[in-house]
């Protein structure tokens, strides 16, 4: 009798816990995965405008754009975890793929754009400051940080990222499980900063940026080929989204079109402006460099 009563109990918590568990991966607007994100923006923005205010007390200086940057990049972030941009992720991959988009191309190099990690550490406690500042300075962690954003790595892992999470099982998955969705954006947004920090602040500074423009260049040509794939697919490559469109009255494989256009076009022309203000940058070093030489 005991044992039984045992095995009820045991059987029963199984199943309270499959259907919290259920609850929380269910694809909603405003999931608990969405919520922790949302937290952590919200602490990073604080963290920023702390380190910001004590920078600028202290007489540090900096660049002007570097606030407004950031301040830019972490409100598109902001907006694109947030409904009703992520509520109709979930219905319409063209949404979906607008959010990608603003996480990858607009959030993530305008956020790595206004140097946050010294900025962050100037807006911790002083014991804090000094702890995590030992972290990142550590051997292992300088080390792995390089290898990371040595730009031909990271050109390969956020290549990879995107190309292995648009396979139609990996992405049905994606947007059927909260958790695996949120796995899925933290892969575009990671790469992509590894991508873009080291593009612009790779260990070679502003003299790298030529060898920059070729990594954005070829980045443009491997999207805009995987949105060219999509948009001129003959069928609904994504089956998460045949129910949900419908339901709405949007042809399914009109709106998949609508969202390699946007992967293809826009993200292109994106990543050519980007590209063109590299070379710029790149050009103005050189030419800041011939001149000492001279002097």
């Amino acid at each position: 009798m005991r044992v039984a009563l045992i095995l009820a109990i045991a059987s029963l918590d199984a199943t309270l816990s499959a259907h919290a568990l259920a609850g929380m991966t269910r694809p909603r607007a405003l999931s608990p995965f969405d919520l922790l994100v949302i937290v952590a923006l919200v602490a990073a923005g604080l963290l920023y405008a702390c380190g910001s205010w004590r920078l600028s007390t202290a007489g540090a200086r900096r660049r002007r754009f570097e606030p407004a940057a950031f301040g830019f990049g972490w409100l598109v972030l902001m907006v694109s975890i947030l409904p009703p941009l992520d509520a109709l992720a979930i219905e319409l991959f063209s949404a979906h793929m607008g959010q990608h988009e603003l996480m990858m191309l607009v959030g993530a190099p305008l956020v790595m754009a206004g140097r946050p990690i010294p900025v962050w550490l100037a807006g911790l406690p002083a014991r804090k400051r000094q702890r995590a500042a030992r972290l990142l300075q550590s051997p292992s962690t300088l080390r792995t940080w390089r290898i990371l954003t040595i730009p031909a790595v990271a050109w390969t892992l956020h290549g990879l990222a995107i190309w292995l999470w648009h396979i139609p099982a990996a992405y049905d998955y994606a947007v059927r499980n909260e958790a695996v969705h949120a796995i899925q954006h933290l892969c575009f947004v990671g790469t992509a900063i590894l991508f873009w920090w080291g593009l612009l602040y790779g260990r070679y500074g502003r003299s790298g940026y030529g060898a920059a423009v070729l990594y954005v260049f070829t980045t443009a040509v491997h999207t805009g080929l995987l949105g060219a794939i999509v948009t001129f697919a003959g069928a609904p490559l994504y089956d998460v989204y045949l129910q949900p469109a419908a339901a709405r009255g949007v042809d399914a494989l009109g709106d998949q079109q609508v969202a390699g256009l946007l992967m293809w076009i826009p993200a292109g022309l994106v990543f050519t402006a980007l590209g063109i203000a590299l070379f710029t940058a790149w050009l103005g070093e050189a030419e800041r460099r011939g001149r000492v030489e001279r002097a």
